[in-house]
Order: C-alpha cells, then structure tokens, then sequence
C-alpha cells in the first residue's frame, strides 16, 4: 500500500469522502443492512448519492380535435357608370366697386385760441409812524415825606401815567394791483381736395348650374357566403423523459488508500480542469477545490455523488 502522506492527512480524506469504508472478509460476516453488501476483501465502498434516473420514450398524442372550419367566400362586385353631381347649382357674387369725386373742403390748421397776459402789481414806499411804546400806569416812588403811611415805613408810592412813545417806519403799500390780459388770436384755414363716394359699390348675384360626371361604381353581383369543413383529428408522436427512479442513497465501490495515489489525484484534476471544471492546483493532494469540482462534474453528469466512484473515473476516462 502506498501511502499519501500529507494529502491524506491533511484533508481527512476518508471523513470527506462521505462514509468511505475499507471492508475485510471479517467485515463482510456483519449485518448486511449497515454495510456494503457482497463487499470484497481490500476494496473500499462508500454510500453515495445515486440521482434520479429517466429513460426517453415515444408516444402518440392528439395535436388537434376534430374541429370545424368556417370558410368565407368573398362577395363578387362588378362596375356600372352613373352620373354624380361633383358640384351643386350656386350662385356667384360679383362686386361692382364704388365710384368717387373730387370735392373741395375748408379744413382748420390752427384752431382758435385766447393769448393770457399777467400784470405784475404796482408798490410805492411810504413812512407811517407807529405806537412803539404804549400809555400805560405804573408806580414809582415819590420824594418830599408829606404823610406817613400808618406810621410804618415812612415810604411814599405814587401812580403816575407814563405816556406812549411812537416811532416811523417804511414799508411798501399796492399802488396798482396786478392784472390779466386776454387776447383773442384767431384760426387758420386751408382748403384741401379730397375724395368721397360718388357711388357706392354693390353686389350682384350670377347664378352658377350644378356640375355633373360620369364615374364607373362598384355593384355586387354575388353577396358572401360561408361554408362549414369539417376537418378530422390529428396525432402526432412526441418524445418525453419518463422517470424510472427516484434518487437514493447507496453502497458504491470507491477509491481508497489501496489504489489512490498522488499520480491517480493528478489524473482526476487534470480531467476535471480539460472537462471545464477547475479544480485549482494540479497537485497530486485532494483538496477543497478538487472536491468541490468533483461535485460540479458529477452534478452535470447526473452521476453519483459522494465519492470517487469508478462510474466517476469512466466518465473522466481515467483508469486504475
């Protein structure tokens, strides 16, 4: 037995590979619903995933029912001539235009207005003499004891009045007062040469007779019709997958320590990385990546899945 060091170790290729078991003629004598069944001595099995399988068949089915067709004969049509109005009878308008004169007329260019004037007023200066001081009473003391006042102070008060005094001023006084001015100022006239309706226009109706053509119309000479086919069943073959059974688990023989070595692991990645299925590192050692394209590869190729199985190592052509 050659051993695979590090690859086996490494990713526990027993564990991974689904309860891949290594059987001895001892092993065989155990009950057969717990392990592979006519295992033989130095082999491993392991229990795999088998999908479901289908076959193609043949069968004959209706395409169609029998049915009825309905089949519609147009109408035929002929033509005839008949005389159609294109434009019916009218009447024209005609405009006899206006006629004119020329005719004199005064016209204003200048319409008639009234000039205003403003005279200034007329001051003269003149002197006028004013009050600048009042009349007025007031007390003042007097001198020359005479009498005592209760014989208090001995003080004598007398009132007097005071005369107004006055004073002249200038000052400006209307001599003339202002006054407005008015004065006509008349029109201007011109005579001009105009235009005017001598006549006025008029409108005259013309009667217009209708307008006829000769044209070719479509008449029916036969009306449409419908028939009724029948028409009979049809069949046809047709091709189907029938399932013929399901997906179960089971005892297949697989690779083991006896026949795996890393010149096989080799082998499987190269085929699985030519067959479109990456494996990574062609190595010789199992790893994810290998196990993981195994999978794809067995998935796509509806083969059991679990293990390297020999039905797995034929589809790779690969042989131990």
């Amino acid at each position: 037995m050659i051993q695979l060091g590090k690859t086996i170790s490494t990713i526990s290729f027993l564990s991974l590979l689904a309860s891949t078991a290594c059987f001895t003629s001892a092993v065989a004598q155990e009950d057969a619903s717990l392990f592979p069944p006519n295992a033989e001595p130095g082999k491993c099995y392991a229990k795999v995933l088998i999908p479901t399988k289908y076959k193609t068949v043949k069968e004959e089915v209706i395409k169609h029912e029998a049915f009825e067709k309905i089949v519609i004969i147009p109408a035929q049509w002929g033509s005839e001539e008949k005389k159609v109005i294109v434009r019916a009878a009218t009447e024209k308008l005609e405009i006899i235009p206006a006629t004119f004169k020329t005719v004199e007329e005064k016209v204003e260019i200048v319409t008639p207005s009234v000039k205003v004037e403003t005279i200034k007023p007329v001051f003269s200066s003149v002197e006028e003499k004013i009050i600048d001081k009042p009349e007025r009473t007031i007390w003042k003391k007097g001198s020359g004891l005479l009498d005592q006042v209760e014989g208090t102070t001995g003080d004598i008060m007398c009132l007097i009045n005071e005369p107004a005094t006055y004073k002249t001023i200038k000052k400006q006084v209307l001599k003339t007062p202002a006054t407005v001015k008015k004065t006509d100022i008349p029109g201007k006239y011109k005579i001009i040469k105009k235009q005017v309706v001598d006549k006025p226009a008029e409108v005259i109706k013309i009667p217009v007779p209708a307008k006829y053509v000769t044209v070719k119309v479509k008449k029916l000479l036969a009306p449409a019709q419908v028939n009724h086919v029948k028409i009979p069943a049809e069949r046809q073959t047709i091709t189907k997958r029938v399932k013929q059974s399901a997906e179960k688990m089971s005892w297949r023989p697989v690779l083991c320590e006896t026949n795996m070595t890393r010149n096989v692991i080799r082998q499987i990645q190269k085929a699985l990385l030519d067959t479109g299925f990456d494996p990574g590192p062609i190595d010789g050692s199992i790893g994810g990546g290998t196990l993981k394209a195994l999978d794809r590869f067995q998935t796509k190729n509806k083969l059991a899945r679990g293990g390297i199985t020999y039905e797995t190592l034929k589809a790779l052509n690969i042989t131990i």
